[in-house]
């Protein structure tokens, strides 16, 4: 039996690299033939999964802004020569915080250096994972990196983060880096959020990222204040901000829309370029998985984009959870709970590998005789 194992990160535990061999190794246990895929959909950890699957990877470490201000070491891939992956977690994500949160004066800064270091190693595309963010400033950051000039009503340049979008007067495009016309952008969004209101960036995801109830106004009119001067001062088009997406990493995808960037939804766009689809050709069964499996997973996540491609396949898919809070029998043909399998004293979140793998075995041995 050949199985394929392809699960997202089990966030908080292990990342889905992690993940993969463990699967693989408990399948070896049953006696099948695993491949390893790791999946991702936009948030931490994209980076590793497009690069696990590049004929030519490359890691090239930068210096950066980090989230508030600093200087950090972020890491820029390369899949291929003129391909290059960021990560706008490497730079400005929460992971980069600890308790230090500072939900207003966060910046996407740093995810645009490493733009413009991707264009200066000669990228003419330029995939970005957008999730996990820090920041909820637009990508008015990005577009500072990238040669845009953010104004107040003196004239001068805006500070850092969503906070001071409010003071903004005027926005110059005409700075931008030419070398952007040449390259294509595509945003691996984990989201279909749009910009602002009651769905948008500030208001649904800002509470995550620190802010109180009058910091999560204060964003929000901030990033109606950054499209309004766009749309006004650069002819950007209004319907941007409500393109299914730009919300994503705090308005981040927004920013890079303005820049004609691409929003894809992130798990089809990892799915692509790992050859998920060719992978799933060749085996009789798939193992995913991520953290939690809830209702949530249905809306976009990378074990459902796994299961929905193995259907049309008519490959069985079982799904590999810390917790299974829904089982979501359209999709999966069994769930396996790690919670659920541990033995007195094991905890998932202290012995993932140990536990995934044993999941791993009883599943292949389960589907080997037709067993759930």
């Amino acid at each position: 039996m050949r199985v394929l194992c392809a699960p997202n990160a089990f966030k908080g535990s292990v990342s889905a690299i992690v993940a993969a061999r463990a699967l693989a190794a408990g399948s070896r246990d049953a006696g099948a033939e695993p491949e390893v895929l790791p999946m991702a959909d936009g948030g931490d950890g994209t980076l590793d999964c497009l690069l696990a699957a590049a004929r030519r990877p490359e890691i090239v470490l930068h210096r950066v802004s980090g989230p508030l201000g600093g200087r950090a070491s972020a890491r820029l891939g390369w899949m291929a020569p003129g391909e290059a992956v960021v990560e706008l977690a490497e730079a400005a994500g929460l992971r980069r915080l600890g308790r230090r949160l500072d939900p207003l004066g966060s910046t996407s800064r740093g995810a645009g250096e490493l733009m413009a270091r991707a264009l200066d190693g000669g990228a003419r595309r330029i995939v970005v994972g957008v999730g996990g963010s820090a920041c909820t400033d637009g990508g008015s950051g990005i577009l500072t990196a990238l040669g845009a000039r953010l104004l107040d009503g003196r004239g001068r340049p805006l500070g850092r983060g969503g906070g001071v979008l409010t003071e903004l007067e005027r926005v110059d495009l005409s700075g931008l880096d030419p070398r952007l016309a040449e390259c294509a952008i595509d945003v691996a969004v984990d989201v279909a959020n749009p910009l602002g209101g009651n769905t948008g960036a500030a208001r649904v995801f800002a509470p995550q990222k620190g802010a109180d109830a009058a910091g999560v106004e204060r964003l929000e009119a901030g990033l109606l204040r950054l499209a309004a001067v766009l749309e006004r001062d650069a002819g950007i088009d209004p319907g941007l901000r409500l393109l299914p997406g730009s919300g994503a990493a705090g308005g981040s995808a927004y920013g890079l829309a303005v820049l004609g960037a691409t929003l894809r939804p992130g798990a089809a766009l990892v799915a692509d370029a790992v050859g998920l689809d060719a992978a799933l050709a060749g085996c009789d069964l798939v193992l995913t998985g991520e953290g939690r499996l809830d209702a949530q997973t249905a809306r976009g996540k990378a074990t459902m984009e796994v299961a929905v491609r193995a259907a049309r396949r008519g490959v069985a898919c079982i799904a590999v959870a810390g917790e299974v809070a829904d089982s979501l029998p359209g999709l999966f043909a069994a769930t396996v709970s790690l919670t659920g399998i541990a033995l007195p004293g094991e905890d998932p979140r202290r012995v993932p590998r140990r536990l995934l793998r044993r999941a791993a075995a009883a599943a292949v041995r389960g589907a080997s005789i037709g067993g759930r």
